[in-house]
């Protein structure tokens, strides 16, 4: 395929012969350059104008709910802890005899007295063994006595030189021994008796009865449980701790706590003893508080929330803490002063975490207002007003709705 290229037209230059042509486009290029450059010129001028031109004042507006009043009070430090409940004195009364038992005559809940009869095991075969060790306890003095009546006889014969000091000696020896067998037979007999009272089952102590193990018809051995019982009167909670917050817990510190069904009551315990070592796994320290529960209204077992206070600040200001912002390791709030925000650096102290506020022991007083809202762009010596809620419309009057 063959490409053909057009021609190029030739420019047409056109001269102005006459001389005052020449001079009037000369005037015209020198004007037209001058008006493009007082154009430029002032297009320049009129942007570093704008540049310079400082921005229209912007006032803040803030919510009441943005803003907090200064205020004096006391703070504390707590610690967080939850537990069980569980009874200071409690006892499994276990049988110190073998037979079967005849009544039980005690049931869960019920309360008894110190020394009260729970349960009867059947003696028979008790008795029997009481009546065989009375029984051994007389043949064993009847051979006491015996041997006593043969050791006055050989004493005197020993005297008048009729028998040998040996012969005495056996006579004297046969005496010890049945003296011996006498003081066991008496010991076995004790034990039979003793027995024999154990069958009887008392309560050790004054409470509650917990739980039975045993009914009538069943037989039990020696050391079996038979009941537990508790006493109400004395609780203890038994709650870990960080191994951190130890150095801070001491004996005699009051806590207070709240358990589950009991709505917003605040009861009240007493640190009582600290365990010397940690918790395996978890590294913390079980601490344990007395409960007074004279009414006997908490029961073992249940699940208790409570605060422990680790350590209390004199009257102060207090600020919250989402006012509370740090820049290079201070700390400083912005506070609303004169209609205008203003900077505020803060030495903080004690914490409260539950209630998210902080003490502040220089730099405020009370009643000053700061800004705890989180909002972008606030600095000192920008304008601020605090935005008044709008009251709602009034309703119409019931006659303007009819119309």
């Amino acid at each position: 395929m063959l490409f053909h290229r057009a021609p190029v037209p030739t420019p047409v230059v056109r001269s102005v012969h006459n001389g005052r042509g020449w001079v009037k486009l000369t005037v015209v290029g020198l004007c037209a350059a001058i008006a493009i450059g007082a154009l430029v010129a002032w297009r320049v001028s009129s942007a570093r104008k704008e540049e310079k031109k400082p921005d229209a004042a912007v006032t803040l507006e803030f919510a009441p709910a943005d803003l907090s009043t200064v205020e004096n009070r006391s703070l504390s430090r707590t610690l967080a802890f939850s537990g069980s409940l569980s009874p200071v004195i409690q006892s499994t009364v276990k049988s110190k005899v073998s037979g079967e038992v005849r009544k039980v005559l005690a049931r869960e809940g019920e309360r008894v007295a110190q020394g009260q009869v729970l349960a009867q095991i059947d003696t028979a075969d008790l008795q029997a063994r009481l009546d065989a060790q009375v029984a051994a306890l007389e043949e064993a003095k009847a051979r006491w006595s015996i041997a006593e009546k043969n050791r006055e006889t050989n004493l005197k014969l020993l005297q008048q030189n009729f028998i040998s000091q040996n012969a005495f000696d056996t006579t004297h020896s046969t005496f010890e021994a049945s003296s011996a067998s006498v003081r066991s037979a008496e010991a076995q007999v004790r034990l039979a008796r003793y027995a024999m009272q154990d069958a009887v089952v008392h309560a050790p102590i004054q409470g509650i009865l917990a739980k039975k193990f045993v009914n009538g018809g069943e037989k039990v051995g020696p050391d079996s449980p038979m009941f537990t019982l508790v006493d109400l009167t004395r609780m203890e909670i038994e709650a870990p701790a960080p191994a951190s917050e130890i150095p801070a817990i001491q004996v005699g510190q009051i806590a207070s706590f709240k358990v589950d069904g009991f709505g917003e009551r605040v009861f009240e315990g007493r640190v009582e003893r600290i365990n010397p070592v940690t918790e395996a796994g978890s590294r913390s320290i079980t601490m344990y508080l007395s409960v007074n529960n004279r009414d006997e209204v908490l029961k073992g077992g249940m699940f208790v929330k409570g605060l422990l206070v680790l350590d209390k600040a004199p009257a102060s200001a207090v600020v919250p803490l989402a006012a509370v912002r740090e820049d290079a390791g201070k700390s400083y709030v912005f506070t609303l002063e004169g209609g205008k925000l203003a900077v505020r650096n803060i030495v903080l102290g004690l914490r409260e975490e539950q209630a998210g506020l902080v003490e502040v022991k220089s730099g405020l007083e009370a009643g000053t207002q700061v800004v705890n809202a989180r909002m972008p762009g606030l600095k000192a010596g920008a304008s601020a007003v605090v935005k008044t809620p709008q009251a709602a419309p009034a309703a119409a009057p019931a006659s303007a709705k009819a119309g």
